[in-house]
């Protein structure tokens, strides 16, 4: 059994770095002028996006940030961020090989020796492939929304052949090209089907049972580790699946949670179970899971708390971690 995990383990390594040779600069960082010091970390912050995610879609004038305003603000707060741009859809381990080439681009840029990684939804898991292949490159770890347990809209997906077929399909050939071609970065591999085995919650398991975390505890109603050998792991989440009428693609992809899961306990993607990852900021927040990185264009429940300023509260927490 423990020689059969190797050879998954091999494998599914294996798999990454043939993929790996395509690679993208890491250097979408904005460019704004810091006027204080409050989000001003020790090491540089980089982001990475989730399915069907990007680092921005169009240029300078006309164009949308995957973390919408989020990056612009910490910079301008003292922050140094950057924006990775891995496959929007591919697995675990491609997009982590994908990634590996950027922060290493980013400590060369910055001549630092580490960073703060943050992942939304399936970024989750893509940031802790970093941490296993190369540990030492890792300060801190911060999960929003992410899928390190999985989540059963992807086992639904796959457990109809014809849907996946369908799905696959349309993802494979239209909407993972439109987003690397608006991203200015079409070499990017893309496979719907590798994208939903991953954060399926058998592919996770798989995942997790291969490379343990203590940041993961063995069950939900527990806590994981904070830290270990000096590197830290954070996360939060919402458990809304509708915020704004008006966010005609959160609406669409908030309803498929609720499918599966009910209307309890997750963001419309993602359960509450899944995105617990390290100290827990808070698990319940009144986000849905495209609201949790301030899409579409920062429409949310009014009465929700601003997600750029948790950001930056964030950021602020890693400063004072001496992160």
């Amino acid at each position: 059994m423990l020689k059969s995990k190797k050879l998954a383990t091999i494998a599914s390594l294996a798999l990454g770095l043939a993929f790996a040779n395509i690679s993208h600069s890491a250097v979408n960082t904005p460019n704004v002028k810091a006027t204080g010091t409050y989000a001003k970390t020790k090491y540089p912050i980089l982001f990475v996006h989730g399915m069907f995610g990007f680092d921005r879609l169009g240029g300078s004038t006309f164009g949308m940030d995957y973390f919408y305003q989020v990056l612009p603000d910490l910079a301008r707060n003292g922050a140094t961020t950057y924006a990775a741009q891995v496959s929007p859809l591919e697995s675990t381990e491609i997009r982590g090989e994908q990634l590996l080439s950027q922060v290493e681009e980013v400590l060369a840029i910055t001549g630092q020796s580490k960073l703060n990684l943050i992942g939304h939804s399936h970024g989750g898991p893509t940031i802790r492939y970093i941490e296993i292949v190369k540990p030492q490159y890792v300060a801190s770890l911060t999960g929003v929304g992410g899928t390190f347990r999985g989540s059963k809209v992807a086992d639904l997906a796959l457990s109809n052949s014809g849907g996946s077929a369908f799905i696959s399909a349309v993802s494979d050939y239209l909407l993972g090209p439109v987003i690397t071609w608006a991203s200015d970065n079409t070499n990017l591999p893309i496979n719907m089907n590798r994208s939903l085995q991953s954060i399926s919650v058998a592919g996770s398991t798989a995942f997790n049972n291969a490379h343990p975390t203590p940041a993961l505890a063995s069950s939900c109603s527990q806590s994981g580790a904070s830290s270990s050998n000096g590197r830290y792991y954070y996360s939060w989440t919402g458990t809304s699946q509708l915020t704004n009428a008006f966010d005609l693609l959160d609406v669409g992809v908030s309803t498929l949670a609720p499918l599966v899961y009910g209307s309890l306990d997750n963001d419309g993607l993602v359960p509450r179970c899944s995105a617990r990852f390290g100290k827990v900021i808070r698990d319940n927040y009144s986000y849905t899971h495209l609201d949790e990185v301030n899409m579409v264009l920062g429409m949310r429940s009014w009465f929700s708390p601003d997600p750029v300023t948790l950001y930056r509260q964030h950021a602020n927490r890693l400063k004072l971690q001496g992160l």
